[in-house]
């Protein structure tokens, strides 16, 4: 059985039943190749996106809208170690999808 990539876009409707992500500074925690972060990232102030595979910050960087180039960041770094290097009140927002 394959994963579908949520063709009724059920995943990014709950989450903006919960959150508006207008102006929002977002980290989005285990951001795999971006599948998630193209469908809201456009309302965002900037997304900092953390992934420890290599293989899918490749695909992410690669398959990026041109649109969002100037407000996404990817890192190729696990959470606790990004979490050390970083101050937690530069972001408004924190999301994981499919990390836990």
């Amino acid at each position: 059985m394959s994963i579908r990539s949520d063709p009724a876009r059920s995943e990014i409707s709950a989450l903006a039943a919960l959150v508006d992500f207008a102006g929002q500074r977002v980290l989005e925690i285990g951001s795999g190749t971006g599948r998630l972060t193209w469908q809201y990232a456009g309302a965002t102030a900037r997304v900092t996106a953390v992934e420890p595979s290599a293989q899918s910050i490749a695909i992410a960087r690669q398959e990026m809208p041109p649109s969002l180039t100037e407000r996404v960041d990817f890192h190729q770094v696990g959470f606790e170690e990004f979490a050390l290097a970083s101050d937690a009140d530069q972001f408004d927002t924190a999301i994981l999808s499919w990390s836990l």
